[in-house]
């Protein structure tokens, strides 16, 4: 009986851990089949694609990050107690409130269809708005089931759920889309046709959940439902502000995106560029959303590690300790976030002849390389804010950069087409940023990172873009006419990647930005310290 809690206490890390592993590789498969999706479908394919996907994207915030989290925390809470009745009626109640949300979800975008894709400034989207109306329909089952077993300490169906769902949705839309351009259809038709798989992608993940629902006996015999001591009341009211709260903070990058949906090709075209020339600038531009969720992907999986310590230390009541670990996620973001977003830039052409074929649109996708810097360390603070019980200050932060975003590209892109939608990209995100550091470091009562680690950073950032500057040059100086193949152009990148981010880290380290200590609370933090400090005694 003494092993139960360590038992338990194992279990809940593991499941962490499961979750933790799944959302990378869910969000590394979403960034990684966007490139030969652009490849087979070609700019105008890729812009089709990219109008429709935002609006998958608020299903994805709803039914993985957003409502099974307050469902799971509702379940807990009973389960606790033991009280199957209350966990039953926690589970009919959300399910019920999450099908009139779904039906909400699902009558707007099939009714109207025609209207938004008017509004869009392209009527052919109107089937692909459709098609995509369907996952409604499916988030509340997939949610109220991720959130009960997630609520019982059990990651894993929920994880599963999520590689299922992407692998089955990715193969869908590749395959779709490459089969239906063969047969002679529409980029139009193969468009809707790769949408289609965020259907067979949904019903994947409730497949293996409803076997999991059967398989782990929880199916249990029929009792009479009663309230209890629950008042519905207030469940209503937890799903509606928590779930809101908590969507709108993970929908920060899919909100940017909505807007230029909903405003970039329209502008375009309102300024005298002819509709299909439209859609190629639109395509070019939308290059940088998966180079953007990339680099934000593997900034924030070193920062947000420090998340669930500095939890812990709120329920514990250990100030110091937050703020210990607040600078310290903060410094990973700095680092991490500074380092791809520079390095990015500076082999961004030979990096888009590798990815997308071409150098179109090379300076565009420089600008919004910055992004990810101000994206991972938004996420990281509203992840941090939201630990310490701050639920709105995210919320209010990420409004405030959509609504910046739509009137920036008012201004911007009639002057600088998608050049002004670049940089009103990259001004949102800093506003988004500014606003929860404004928050944290009030919420902390001191600077978040002092003079001398800034400089040591920036030191080694210097050094790293006069790394890769000379390695271009140097490299084309004697590439013997190669330079224009795809062939050479991603040798170019995958090199400079290697050399320009190990040269970066070992700077980084090497000047002693992150103690010994410190080091070893990051993912391979110990290997990096066996590997620089190894003739230390």
């Amino acid at each position: 009986m003494t092993l139960e809690p360590e038992s338990q206490t194992r279990r809940i890390w593991r499941g962490a851990l499961a979750l933790t592993l799944a959302a990378f590789v869910t969000k590394m498969l979403s960034a990684f089949y966007r490139i030969p999706y652009q490849n087979i479908a070609g700019d105008v394919g890729f812009y089709i694609y990219q109008q429709v996907y935002p609006f998958y994207g608020v299903v994805i915030a709803l039914a993985t990050y957003g409502y099974p989290v307050v469902i799971s925390k509702m379940i807990a809470e009973r389960d606790v107690e033991r009280d199957d009745e209350g966990m039953t009626y926690i589970l009919k109640i959300s399910l019920y409130f999450l099908l009139i949300i779904g039906m909400i979800g699902f009558s707007i975008l099939y009714i109207g269809a025609d209207w938004i894709a008017q509004l869009m400034g392209d009527k052919e989207l109107s089937l692909l708005i459709q098609i995509i109306s369907f996952s409604f329909l499916l988030f509340p089952f997939i949610s109220v089931l991720r959130g009960y077993f997630q609520g019982r300490n059990n990651m894993v169906p929920t994880a599963v759920s999520q590689i299922a769902e992407q692998f089955v949705r990715v193969a869908t839309i590749l395959l779709s889309v490459y089969v239906l351009l063969k047969s002679g259809h529409t980029i139009y038709e193969a468009g809707a046709g790769a949408i289609f798989g965020s259907l067979t992608g949904g019903f994947a993940a409730l497949l293996f959940l409803t076997a999991y629902w059967f398989k782990r006996g929880t199916k249990r015999k029929k009792t009479v439902i009663k309230k209890t001591n629950i008042d519905t009341k207030k469940i209503i009211f937890i799903l509606f502000v928590q779930g809101f709260t908590i969507c709108i903070a993970n929908m920060m990058l899919i909100l940017i995106q909505f807007v230029d949906a909903l405003s970039l090709f329209s502008l375009l075209v309102s300024t005298g560029i002819e509709e299909q020339t439209a859609k190629v600038l639109k395509g070019i531009y939308d290059r940088g959303q998966p180079l953007i969720q990339l680099g934000t992907v593997i900034a924030t999986a070193f920062s947000l590690t420090l998340v669930p310590l500095i939890s812990g230390a709120k329920q514990r009541g250990d100030e110091r300790f937050i703020e210990e670990k607040i600078r310290l996620s903060f410094r990973v973001g700095i680092v991490i976030g500074l380092g791809a977003a520079a390095g990015l830039a500076c082999i961004i052409k030979p990096t888009n002849i590798m990815l997308f074929k071409d150098a179109s649109g090379s300076f565009e996708l420089a600008i919004l390389s910055g992004s990810i810097l101000f994206t991972s360390l938004a996420l990281t603070m509203a992840a941090i804010l939201q630990g310490l019980g701050h639920q709105w200050a995210p919320v209010f932060a990420v409004l405030i950069g959509v609504l910046m975003k739509w009137l920036l590209n008012l201004w911007l892109i009639p002057m600088y087409q998608i050049a002004g939608a670049a940089i009103a990209t990259l001004i949102s995100y800093m506003t988004v940023f500014a606003l929860l550091y404004y928050t944290l470091r009030k919420n902390i009562k001191s600077s978040l990172i002092n003079k001398e680690m800034t400089f040591r950073i920036l030191l080694a950032l210097l050094a790293m873009i006069v790394l890769l500057q000379f390695y271009l040059w140097t490299s084309s100086k004697f590439a013997f006419g190669w330079q224009t193949t795809r062939f050479f152009a991603s040798v170019q990148a995958l090199v400079g990647v290697a050399a320009g981010g190990c040269f970066y880290i070992i700077a980084v380290l090497k000047g002693n930005v992150f103690s010994k200590q410190e080091l070893s609370l990051l993912p391979f933090g110990e290997k990096a310290m066996k590997f620089l400090f190894k003739n230390d005694r």
